[in-house]
């Protein structure tokens, strides 16, 4: 399986039989983004909140592949609204999908569409594909039951911010490293505006020194699960 970083917290990834899933496609109005909407292919779409700079481009790209979308109920129920398929999920629940598994977490943070729809709780999403376990954070704060998380499942991939300001800076983000015990932390949701700059190298030093590993992505870098 490949996992492709292009910017924000924009992921793709690659499933060992083909498979393409795409998780928050905010990418041609992303400064930090080499990829652009036409350049992304989609068999499925996760979404886990409806704020522009992660519903982004995910309707340019729906309209030329017509992916599945994945979602919690409002959100797919927006996106069916308009006149893409959807899939309704919500927090706490999981189902199968023909590439693996997908439950959603909680997130703490806040949900509307740029045209001001109301879309549900913010998520994170645990992926189980191909033998793994990556978890997307989404955009939250720091909370507890991310031990939970953790101890429900083994986590081989943790995507999660160190932006602050919207989100978890850096040191909340090493507490929720120690808190999920991924095998590996990748950090997202930094420096793609001056509101949001951090170092992922400190970030990755902290969560070294705590005895766990991380790994910077590049912007569009694509690595080999």
């Amino acid at each position: 399986m490949k996992l492709k970083f292009f910017a924000h917290s924009s992921f793709q990834l690659t499933t060992n039989d083909g498979k393409i899933i795409v998780i928050d496609p905010f990418l041609d109005d992303n400064p930090k983004s080499t990829v652009k909407s036409k350049d992304v292919d989609a068999d499925y779409i996760i979404l886990t909140h409806g704020h522009g700079d992660h519903l982004g481009d995910a309707f340019k790209i729906a309209e030329r592949c017509n992916p599945l979308f994945i979602c919690v109920n409002e959100l797919a129920e927006y996106v069916a609204s308009k006149g893409f398929k959807a899939h309704n999920m919500h927090i706490g629940g999981g189902n199968n999908f023909d590439f693996g598994r997908v439950k959603f977490t909680i997130a703490h943070h806040g949900s509307k569409t740029p045209d001001g729809e109301y879309t549900g709780e913010p998520s994170g999403v645990v992926l189980s594909i191909d033998g793994m376990n990556i978890y997307h954070t989404g955009d939250t704060g720091l909370f507890l039951d991310m031990k939970l998380i953790g101890e429900l499942n083994s986590i081989d991939y943790m995507l999660l911010p160190i932006g602050d300001n919207f989100t978890m800076g850096i040191d909340d983000a090493v507490k929720a490293v120690e808190f999920v015990n991924p095998k590996k932390a990748i950090p997202m949701h930094y420096n793609t505006f001056p509101v949001i700059e951090a170092d992922p190298n400190e970030f990755k030093k902290k969560v070294e020194a705590k005895g766990k590993e991380c790994i910077v992505m590049e912007f569009g870098q694509e690595i080999e699960l």
